[in-house]
């Protein structure tokens, strides 16, 4: 029985890297300066012999108005709610804050099981800190630390006893229901099914501001995601589970990318590089930008990045309900996309609201669209006959007056559908007719808007087709000889 840790507490007491500790990776952005985590990040755990979702969560701070900080503790009470376990860390070099005592009480009514854990206990000159933890009334403090790996079995033991008991509950607790969604079924070569184990990966990606984890809380239908009026809020690229309308899928918050010559600070460097992560990681991005703003420099390099790291490519212009005209600027959008996009040529463009939620229905179907065309695979019979339509309609180039011989075609792979031509003098080959190939194979094959890699490779290459012919010809009449004799 696997049960949800939430490890809470102050800013800059260590959550994070204790929630890396745990996880055995370098999943949440870890600085210096305090308030670094601001959504709820959650990982699969593994201590010992047991395995549990553990999730990291914002700094605890006395605020409770609409602030950003009083935001994100009503963000931490929801893990806290959320939690079968709350790890209350406070710092064992700053000692117990009134901040702490205010926290620890609220702990006491709200969870239902709580450790106390004193992190940067290392060294001697903490033990004050450890024994002033005994004051919160928690039980026993547990002496760790997070950075060096230190009290990692004293953890264990306090959790054992409790995970016994979750999994005695589970044990009396009637079966759950079954969700009707698909979780080991295998799909042909070609296409790739989402299933519970292997979910559709998504990653939101866009400008400061573009309205991404607003988006993301309206496909969720609650407020996972820290949300407000300032600009790059998110940090973390923070990735949910969700069943979007019988589609497993995990989808991925990224942190607001600008402009390389604007980004300055070590962390928002740290949060850009995690959400190239994620776009790494997705098999489809999602490309949102602002309706008001639409196309700017760095939206474009974002969706050529996507592009050139062979992503399927949805583009999602949001804040739709706020525009006015709304015919003649789709058409300025369109028009702006086929002009400035050409290598995403076809590629779904949908208009959204995350506020009101006006156009996921079209952003669903353009995603899963998306993801059936990236996963497409051709037989190699008809990819040859529609080279030999291609060729006969617009001959290879002839440097030297000898003319390009392509003798033969197939598809290497899929995500993105690759695809290699066996030709004399690849070397010659000029880049105008190899994106007459590819335009040809997205216009044929349907295959709007997916990168599509084309290489072409030397005849030194064995053609598996030659000689074929002849062979079976050959065994053919060597059975008819033997037959006579």
């Amino acid at each position: 029985m696997s049960f949800t840790l939430a490890i809470v507490g102050r800013p800059n007491v260590g959550k994070s890297t204790l929630f890396n500790r745990l996880v055995g990776r370098r999943l949440a952005i870890v600085d210096d300066q305090p308030g670094v985590t601001r959504d709820l990040r959650e990982g699969e755990a593994k201590l010992g012999d047991l395995t549990f979702t553990v999730l990291d969560t914002a700094g605890l701070e006395d605020a409770t108005d609409d602030s950003l900080p009083a935001r994100m503790r009503r963000l931490t009470e929801r893990a806290v709610d959320m939690a079968d376990v709350c790890l209350f860390v406070v710092d064992a070099r700053t000692g117990i804050t009134p901040t702490d005592e205010i926290f620890a009480e609220i702990l006491r009514k709200r969870a239902g099981h709580v450790l106390l854990a004193v992190n940067k206990a290392e060294g001697r000159n903490t033990e004050g800190g450890v024994l002033e933890a005994w004051n919160l009334g928690l039980g026993e403090p547990i002496p760790l630390s997070a950075e060096h790996g230190e009290g990692m079995p004293d953890l264990y033991a306090a959790l054992m006893p409790l995970a016994d008991g979750f999994a005695e509950a589970a044990e009396r607790a009637p079966d759950e229901p079954d969700l009707g969604l698909p979780v080991s079924e295998e799909a042909d070569e070609g296409m790739q099914v989402p299933t519970l184990e292997k979910p559709l990966q998504i990653a939101v990606v866009g400008r400061p501001n573009a309205g991404k984890s607003t988006l993301i809380n309206k496909l969720l239908g609650e407020e996972r995601l820290l949300t407000g009026p300032e600009a790059g809020i998110t940090r973390d690229a923070i990735s949910v589970m969700m069943d979007w309308e019988g589609v497993p899928t995990r989808i991925f918050d990224t942190a607001g990318m600008r402009k390389k010559a604007k980004v300055q600070e070590k962390l928002e460097k740290l949060s850009v590089a995690d959400g190239l992560r994620a776009v790494k990681f997705a098999e489809v991005v999602v490309v949102l930008l602002d309706a008001a703003i639409p196309f700017e420099q760095q939206d474009l390099r974002i969706a050529d990045l996507a592009e050139r790291e062979g992503r399927a490519v949805v583009v999602a212009v949001n804040k739709w309900d706020l525009e006015e005209d709304k015919g003649a600027k789709l058409k300025e959008l369109r028009e702006a996309f086929d002009r400035l996009l050409p290598q995403l040529r076809g590629a779904p463009l949908v208009t959204v609201s995350a506020k009101t939620g006006r156009g996921l229905d079209r952003l669903r179907g353009a995603v899963i669209r998306a993801h059936e065309v990236w996963n497409t695979r051709v037989p190699t019979a008809k990819l040859n006959r529609w080279l030999g339509e291609m060729i006969e309609a617009h001959p290879p180039p002839a440097p030297g007056g000898r003319r390009i011989r392509l003798r033969y075609m197939t598809q290497a792979k899929t995500r993105p559908p690759h695809f290699v031509v066996m030709c004399s003098h690849p070397d010659k080959m000029q880049d105008s007719y190899t994106r007459y190939l590819v335009n040809g194979l997205r216009a044929d094959f349907d295959m709007p808007g997916t990168p599509i890699r084309l290489v072409m490779r030397g005849q030194g290459a064995r053609n598996p087709y030659r000689g074929k012919r002849e062979k079976n010809a050959g065994a053919l009449q060597k059975h008819l000889d033997k037959r006579k004799g």
